[in-house]
């Protein structure tokens, strides 16, 4: 696998073993005592070690935050802010899955800020509120190929008084470097694997479905399922595969920067049921899936007809509906918000809080709450019929 350099829409460093350059990259964006924010689970494995030593062998005063929840809090973040402030830290090194790169973000951006987190929820021009010099640089290194949280201007933090995820939205969010290296994928577990990558689906597939004209994200979305289409298997039955990890790792990116043509209801629904339900995001979006696509269907049959025919699928929208089917099926993604522990009972509040949610505003059918309900609850009793 080669290594190589790309600077869409950030500097990104693509490869095996790429990551032993962390030092390099603080040197280059004159960080001297980075704050490296990563989840519990990965504090305690040797790759965040390696990554320590490579900065203290270099004379940086590095750091570690890993109190971070799977679905992060604002509570986290202001924990991550004193961390970074009584050790006077100028950088931030995100590691790990979605939740380690929104906190990661949100940490550097509002360490040293004088407004607080709310402040810049994605409505309006409110990130104008936010003092664009003291945001710290942040370098970011995913380890799961789901959320594309490494080439976002945006942080996904839980409000835990209403409770929902906010959106916080700055353009210097977006991290200034990034570290693709499969080698990091490998440990993975086969189901974080699987629900990741349907993840990088969704952002993908959403963006593609999105009304909004913007070629370009559109021309990225449909690479990006393609690379899904050909990898995501592999990469879930034999995690060793690197070529199938890198790949992998591309297509997450890509429907990172593919979505700023915007989401939909997958995502809408997915947000409230997450804040609600603490459940996994990337598992979220996957088990919709297919209950979104049905209910879409009116409004996006010939851009999926068009699609399936480039994944040589077949020429109708039930053939790439039934790929999505069978795929959940092979890399053992549940077919039912069920399964997951997620009943009706909320099911009215989950669609009053998916027509609030941003990603609602770019589905191609302007759903209301009824609607969105009863996509919830086709989804909890498992009813694929429409």
């Amino acid at each position: 696998m080669d290594a190589v350099n790309w600077n869409y829409p950030t500097a990104i460093r693509f490869g095996c073993g790429r990551v032993r350059e962390i030092a390099e990259i603080c040197r280059n964006l004159n960080i001297s005592s980075p704050l490296v924010v990563t989840d519990p689970g990965l504090a305690q494995l040797s790759m965040t070690d390696s990554i320590l030593e490579t900065c203290r062998s270099a004379g940086l005063s590095v750091g570690l935050f890993s109190d971070i929840r799977a679905n992060p809090t604002g509570s986290d973040v202001d924990a991550g802010n004193r961390i970074c402030r009584e050790h006077a830290h100028d950088g931030v090194i995100a590691l790990g899955g979605g939740s380690a790169l929104d906190a990661g973000k949100a940490i550097a951006t509002f360490a040293y800020q004088n407004c607080e987190l709310w402040a810049l929820e994605d409505i309006g021009d409110n990130w104008k509120r936010a003092d664009q010099h003291r945001i710290l640089p942040t370098i970011a290194i995913p380890t799961t190929a789901g959320t594309g949280s490494e080439v976002g201007r945006a942080s996904v933090i839980v409000k835990q008084d209403e409770p929902r995820k906010v959106i916080l939205f700055h353009p210097g969010m977006c991290p200034a470097s990034v570290v693709l290296d499969p080698e990091l994928t490998i440990s993975l577990p086969a189901s974080l694997t699987a629900a990741t990558g349907m993840d990088a689906l969704s952002h993908n597939l959403e963006a593609y479905c999105s009304p909004v004209f913007h070629p370009m994200a559109t021309g990225i979305a449909v690479e990006g399922i393609r690379i899904i289409h050909d990898n995501l298997e592999k990469a879930v039955h034999d995690g060793s595969d690197l070529h199938a990890r890198g790949q992998m790792l591309t297509a997450s990116a890509m429907g990172a920067t593919a979505f700023q043509r915007g989401l939909g209801a997958m995502h809408a629904l997915a947000h409230p049921l997450g804040a609600l339900y603490d459940a996994h995001h990337g598992t979220l979006n996957a088990v919709l899936m297919p209950y979104v696509l049905r209910a879409n269907r009116d409004a996006i049959e010939p851009e999926i007809i068009t699609l399936s025919r480039y994944l040589a699928l077949g020429a109708g929208f039930e053939s790439f509906f039934d790929w999505i089917v069978d795929l959940r099926l092979k890399i053992g993604i549940p077919n039912t918000l069920s399964e997951l522990g997620i009943d009706e009972s909320r099911m009215t509040e989950v669609g009053e809080m998916a027509v609030a949610d941003p990603s609602a505003s770019t589905n191609p059918i302007q759903f209301d709450a009824r609607q969105y309900r009863e996509i919830g609850v086709a989804a909890v009793r498992g009813n694929l019929s429409g």
